[in-house]
């Protein structure tokens, strides 16, 4: 699609007074309304857009919108689930949504996963992506230019099963319940593993799995994009703890069907180390491609 607009950010809509009052939550000086229509936040057709690329992009909508409280200007629109399909409808919505968005100077964040929901996990996505940014944006202004000292996943602390790790690894619940899992003959092995990558022009990539058999995992894949956005923190580890957590959603629900022959998924990650070239900072897995 050829660039539209001008990039100009008095495109947007500031958060009405009214829906201030109605947020889903405050936090650190911000502001979140959920489910905004792309036209709640744009402030008519843009210049370049035409008619029908308009009328398309119109019909999106966001989970979330987070708001600067102090000047109600939009921070980021939020989306998660299903990536679309290549070639559908749905994805030329989307590209349409985020060529109108990249116009008007709307930072965007899309997450790709077909098991976790804006209803069940999306609040606590944002309040994480919010407390991230505040924390390496503090860094930031404690240290100069230099960032943290230790980045936000790896604030040490106690875990929920009583041991010292990762406060915010949001996969955290997950590998305590892999290993009950474990102690209860459920699962083959009580370790969450996982891996992530970034590519180049395009999003970070994490999976997660848990060998349910000695012989087939359970493997969940998440994605994340930032246009014009930093979430705080590594969006590629971002995207694989987000991995981890769908892996606890389906143990939960005991949904462990659709199982990969573990002999398949290596041979996956073997096929993409030799994609190296296209990642940045090449791929760092090497060691299970002959797990």
């Amino acid at each position: 699609m050829t660039s539209i607009g001008s990039d100009d950010p008095g495109w947007l809509r500031a958060m009405p007074a009214e829906a201030g009052r109605d947020a889903l939550l405050s936090r650190a000086g911000h502001r979140v309304l959920a489910a905004r229509r792309l036209t709640d936040l744009v402030q008519g057709r843009p210049p370049g857009v035409t008619g029908s690329q308009w009328t398309s992009a119109s019909r999106a909508s966001f989970d979330f919108v987070v708001y600067a409280a102090d000047t109600g200007r939009p921070v980021v629109a939020v989306q998660i689930g299903p990536v679309p399909s290549p070639g559908s409808a749905e994805q030329r919505v989307e590209r349409l949504t985020d060529a109108v968005s990249a116009a008007v100077g709307l930072p965007v964040l899309r997450i790709g996963t077909p098991t976790l929901s804006a209803a069940e996990h999306g609040r606590r996505l944002v309040e994480y992506v919010i407390d991230a940014r505040a924390y390496a944006a503090g860094g930031a202004t404690a240290a100069g230019t230099e960032p943290a000292p230790v980045g936000f996943r790896d604030i040490l602390g106690r875990l929920p099963d009583g041991r010292t790790g990762p406060v915010n690894d949001l996969g955290a619940l997950t590998r305590a319940a892999a290993v009950e899992a474990y102690v209860a003959g459920q699962v083959a092995d009580p370790i969450v593993r996982g891996l992530h990558v970034r590519w180049v022009d395009g999003p970070a990539q994490g999976w997660s799995w848990v060998q349910v058999r000695p012989d087939a995992c359970l493997i969940e894949q998440v994605s994340v994009t930032e246009h014009r956005f930093s979430c705080g923190i590594d969006a590629a580890r971002l995207a694989e703890d987000l991995a981890a957590v769908a892996v606890g959603e389906r143990l939960r629900e005991n949904a462990v069907a659709d199982l990969l022959p573990r002999g398949e998924w290596t041979a996956r990650i073997a096929a993409l180390s030799q994609r190296r070239h296209e990642l940045v900072g090449g791929f760092a897995f090497d060691h299970l491609c002959a797990d």
